[in-house]
């Protein structure tokens, strides 16, 4: 087989693109040459690279998973509380706590397809969200529409308060919170800024025993090396703690190649200094901010509470730790931008 002949194959395709710098087919994900605005568009595939020709209809779409739920904000409210984003919706905005439908893209991205009949139950939960009330037990309200009226209460809640959350970290509690309304939810938001003022104390008292620790073992090293100058034995050759370090403009490209291989997307990074990267991405649906050393990934600060083993793990090996506490409803996010 001529494989160069194989490799400058050019094929079209029709694909959802969501921003950044790949976009999924249905058997790989491929690197895009240059971004465009989110939508469909029609691919030139060649290799692993895909260039967008042209805007195009969706194709495909019923060949795949359907998912129904209710709306919250740009969110899919499904059962077991389960928030998810929700790509490509129409500029036309659904009412609040529609009831709606996705389709399940290969990369388990949820389309957008469309908004179902809505009965009471739908007009009771929108009406005692506008009166701010609970739900308490009303009655032929569904899981979803009742979990999605939940995230509602906290959403609101969140923004008078000041504290910041994300579904994941509610999911245990919101059922409670459509039932109870605005008290309960504050409740659950006050409990989220105890716990991440708890490990921020904690994270801070771990810094400065580390930072205690380098500097110990640096004094020796440099009284070593000023002894070595004074008898002459330098040799010239340069000396590093750290060991093998990657060149700089490798880091984003290996976070993103980490990330893709624990089945999350880099949205975006930026360094920080002294030898540190800040990594956003999404994994499971939610957004993370981690910190990272460039030259290792290894983790600094994983941007949500691990009990302070954040330097055991690396930007690779975390999203599994995530999805652990995602899916015991334990994840606290500390960092949230």
């Amino acid at each position: 087989m001529d494989y160069r002949k194989l490799l400058g194959k050019v094929e079209s395709a029709v694909l959802p693109y969501f921003g950044g710098g790949t976009v999924d087919a249905p058997s790989r994900r491929l690197r895009v040459t240059w971004p465009v605005a989110p939508g469909w568009w029609r691919f030139e595939v060649k290799g692993r690279e895909a260039t967008a020709r042209e805007l195009a209809s969706p194709e495909g779409l019923e060949a795949l998973p359907r998912v129904r739920g209710h709306v919250w904000g740009t969110r899919l409210v499904r059962e077991g509380a389960v928030a998810e984003g929700l790509a490509l919706m129409p500029e036309e905005e659904p009412p609040r706590l529609s009831p709606v439908t996705a389709r399940r893209w290969h990369d388990g991205t949820l389309l957008f397809e469309g908004v179902e009949f809505e009965g009471e139950a739908e007009e009771t939960a929108r009406r005692a969200l506008e009166e701010d009330r609970a739900l308490g037990d009303a009655r032929g309200v569904s899981a979803s529409l009742r979990a999605a009226f939940g995230f509602a209460v906290l959403e609101a809640a969140s923004r008078s308060t000041g504290i910041p959350f994300a579904p994941v970290e509610a999911r245990a509690r919101v059922l409670d919170v459509a039932r109870e309304g605005r008290a309960e939810a504050e409740r659950c938001l006050r409990g989220l800024a105890e716990e991440r003022v708890r490990f921020l104390r904690m994270q801070a008292e771990q810094e400065a025993r580390r930072e205690a620790a380098a500097r110990a073992q640096v004094q020796p090293w440099r009284d070593a090396d000023a002894s070595s100058q004074r008898l002459g034995t330098r040799d010239g050759r340069s000396h590093t703690r750290h060991g093998h370090r990657r060149a700089e403009p490798d880091a984003g490209a290996w976070a993103e190649r980490a990330l893709d291989k624990a089945g999350a997307r880099l949205l975006g990074h930026r360094r920080l200094g002294d030898g540190l990267l800040e990594v956003v991405y999404t994994f499971m649906g939610e957004r993370f901010v981690t910190v990272v050393e460039a030259a290792t990934l290894r983790v600094r600060d994983a941007g949500v509470c691990l009990a302070g083993a954040d330097t055991q793990v690396t930007l690779e090996s975390l999203p599994s730790v995530l999805k652990e506490a995602i899916d015991t409803d334990v994840l606290v996010i500390t960092r949230h931008a």
